[in-house]
This record gives structure tokens, sequence and C-alpha cells, in this order.
């Protein structure tokens, strides 16, 4: 080592060279621990390994993070100078070799077990409520829209009769580009205002019978709740193909056959849901295949007619 260094390491010598320090870093160098875990394992008290800690912080041989009411400290020797990563090697070596090291590993291996353990315990105990506690935690859906990451980010999808943005906005930081179309004003200010802070959304005015969006411009359409609000809905479907490209994916959630016949005079519906068999022939006759059509379970709060969805890829001869 040459003698620029020699300070510098001099200054590292001293604080390795105390043995509580260099055990404490080995065992910091492969995981994440607090100042009870290093307790247990060293077998000190938490005055003594608090103030070694304090002197490898100080040093910058060790971090630290928050971490609820606890904190977590961590080896940051990947950072430490190329002469100080070789000193620190051969203290490694020696540290590893000798019964002290030997036993704080079998020690560590047994703190870390009963971390798990704990952690095993709990859930086991808790099985039968995990359900509530997890949807108390985090919400019901949280899971479906962490899906819709399973998408490639390269894709363009337009998002047909896209109302006030809830799917918009699922999407939009999973995909390349959304294009939101609506023949609402209204519907679509609402959207405008829940998706702004989005820069890839793009929101246009029209009729699903007759897109705003050019052939061939879309990879996925997805088309949610709206085709049994109009009086054609194949015509939407066949204008959907047209805006995909050859071999893009559609996307359809409808309600099934219901006699709930003043949805019709109250809330504008035209068709009172749709069978299997007629969403798969619009599909078929449009120039879709590998059609899939799945109920949905129904959610316990909800009061309208059951879902189901519905998927088919646009053939590639079409365009």
């Amino acid at each position: 080592m040459n003698n620029h260094h020699d300070p510098i390491i001099l200054d590292h010598m001293a604080t390795l060279a105390e043995s509580v320090r260099s055990r404490a870093l080995t065992l910091l160098e492969d995981q994440e621990l607090t100042v009870s875990d290093l307790c247990a394992v060293l077998q000190l008290p938490q005055s003594t390994v608090s103030r070694h800690l304090k002197t490898l912080l100080d040093r910058g041989w060790v971090d630290s993070r928050p971490d609820g009411t606890r904190r977590l400290y961590h080896a940051t020797v990947a950072g430490q100078d190329p002469a100080v990563q070789e000193l620190w090697g051969l203290t490694r070596i020696e540290i590893d070799r000798s019964p002290a090291g030997r036993a704080d590993r079998q020690r560590l291996a047994s703190v870390l077990a009963q971390g798990r353990s704990r952690s095993r315990e709990f859930f086991d105990a808790s099985s039968d409520r995990w359900d509530a506690i997890r949807d108390e935690l985090f919400g019901t859906h949280f899971y479906l829209f962490a899906l819709v990451g399973l998408l490639p980010s390269d894709q363009i999808v337009a998002d047909l009769g896209c109302g006030t943005g809830t799917v918009a906005e699922a999407l939009a930081p999973f995909v390349r580009r959304v294009i939101g179309v609506d023949a609402s004003p209204p519907m679509l200010d609402l959207a405008g205002r829940r998706l702004e802070r989005f820069d890839n959304v793009e929101l246009r005015h029209g009729d699903l019978e007759s897109l705003p969006v050019e052939t061939g411009q879309v990879d996925i359409a997805t088309m949610i709740l709206v085709l049994h609000l109009l009086e054609q809905p194949e015509l939407a479907i066949r204008e959907a193909a047209r805006a995909l490209r050859p071999g893009g994916q559609i996307l359809i959630v409808d309600m099934l056959p219901h006699n709930r016949a003043e949805y019709q005079m109250e809330k504008g519906h035209v068709w009172l849901g749709f069978s299997e068999n007629t969403i798969k022939e619009f599909l078929v006759n449009t120039g879709f295949d590998d059609v899939r059509f799945k109920l949905l379970p129904p959610a316990p709060e909800a009061k309208g007619p059951s879902l189901f969805t519905v998927s088919a890829h646009l053939r590639s001869e079409n365009k």
C-alpha cells in the first residue's frame, strides 16, 4: 500500500482493531439487523453495542434506515476505497476463522429463525381472519390494479366509453399511451380532472360507433359497461376492430341478461344484458377469434345484475 493511503488505512485499522466492531460489521454485511438483534448475537448489553455502532456510523462503515419504531443497520463496505476494502477482506477472514465469529454465525441463524417463526405464528393464527385484515389495511381491490402491471409497457390502449376515467387511471401508469373516448362532454370533463397528472393520456369526444381513432392505431381496446348503452353494439365492436392493429386484443365487461326493465327508463340502458352466445357471435362476426368468456364473481355489496368479461384477438387477415 502506498503512502497516500497510509493515514486512511491507519485510521480504519484502528476502527477494525476492536473485535466487537469487526464482528458487528461481519454480521451487517449480508443482512440488515436492529440493535436488539446485534445484542442477542454478540451477547453484549445495548449500551456497548450502540457505542460501537456509533463509531462505525461515524467512520462510514455502516448506515441505517428507520423501519417503523425501530432502526435497521447495514454495512457499507462496498462503497469504501479499494485499499480499505482490501483491509476489510483480510479482517473478515480472521473474524470468520475465529471461535467468536463461528459462534456469532450460529446465534445469528437462531435470531433470524426466531423472526421467521414469529411471522409464521402470526399468519398461522390469523389465517381465518387474514382476508379481513388485508382488506382493512389495503382495501379490497389493490391487487387487481397491480395486475395491470403485467401488460407490456409499450402498449397503446383505447378505453372506449371511458366515462369519468377510472379504467384509464388504472391503465396509465403501466402502458405507453391511453386514448379515452366518450360521447358525453360532462363525463370527459370529470375524466380530464381525474387524469390531469398523466402525460400519456389523451381524451377524445366521439361516438363508439364512429371512433375518432385512426385505423390500426391501438394494441388493446377496452369496453367496460358500455355496450348495453348502445343501439348498435356490434357496430361499436366493428369500430374497435378497425382501430386495433392486427392481432390486437379487445376486453369487454358487461351485464348478463336480466329482467330489470326499469333500467331502460331510469338509467338509459338500451340492452338488458347480453348472453354468452350473443356476445361471442358479435365478436366472431367482426373478425375476432380466441374468444374467452368468463363470469365475474359478484361483490358482496353489489346490487346490480351479474357481470361477465370476454376477451378476444383480432384475426391478422382482417387488416
